[in-house]
């Protein structure tokens, strides 16, 4: 277990299986229709990229294992590590609940609702932090602080991973899943970025309200 999760997160790092490196390798085994995994490996080597082709990745993610993993590991000291999980659990953790909590009660006010805390299993399922309840219905926020060195490829990418969860929970509980974008003002106040999400908020509780009357 502990093999495959270096091996794995050191080739997605190095983008070592990008499409441009192995190929588009569902579009092919889509195309192959394979009954066993030789009829795949047959085509993938004559149709994709050769043997020789991912033999060569193969000793690139060793390279990279070896030569910088390896060394930025040999860099990391103990103190660097007791650093890192203080920093984790007693800045990172105060600077999230600043955030959501100046956050969440401006959007309280402004919504005259009441914002629940997700439970864990709900962060974790469906990626939500907050949310909102209408009778039997279940409106989602997930609060996002906006980071200086976040480029929007990286926040896009996200926003896509976790649509499929935000989905499952709109199916669920009928009410979508809302984005809130975070900035520091100072220390201790955060802001609203989009504060169209307001008004987008408003209209969903309307949307359910409507489907609660229909019942």
């Amino acid at each position: 277990m502990g093999k495959d999760y270096i091996l794995n997160g050191t080739t997605s790092r190095f983008q070592l299986n990008r499409k441009s490196r192995v190929g588009a390798v569902m579009s092919a085994i889509r195309e192959c229709k394979p009954s066993n995994i030789k009829e795949w490996e047959k085509y993938y080597y004559k149709n994709v990229k050769t043997k020789k082709e991912l033999i060569e990745i193969g000793k690139k993610l060793y390279i990279k294992l070896s030569e910088v993993v390896l060394a930025e590991i040999e860099m990391i000291t103990e103190k660097d590590c007791i650093n890192y999980i203080h920093d984790l659990v007693i800045n990172k953790t105060y600077d999230g609940y600043v955030r959501e909590t100046s956050v969440y009660g401006y959007l309280e006010k402004q919504l005259k609702v009441k914002l629940y805390p997700a439970s864990d299993e709900w962060d974790r399922k469906y990626n939500v932090d907050f949310y909102i309840k209408v009778s039997k219905y279940r409106i989602g926020i997930q609060i996002k602080p906006v980071l200086k060195n976040f480029g929007q490829s990286e926040v896009f990418k996200e926003r896509s991973i976790q649509l499929k969860t935000h989905k499952k929970f709109s199916e669920l509980y009928k009410g979508k899943v809302f984005y809130v974008y975070s900035k520091s003002i100072d220390k201790n106040v955060k802001e609203i970025v989009n504060l169209d999400v307001i008004n987008d908020l408003k209209k969903e509780i309307k949307k359910l309200k409507k489907l609660v009357k229909k019942r």
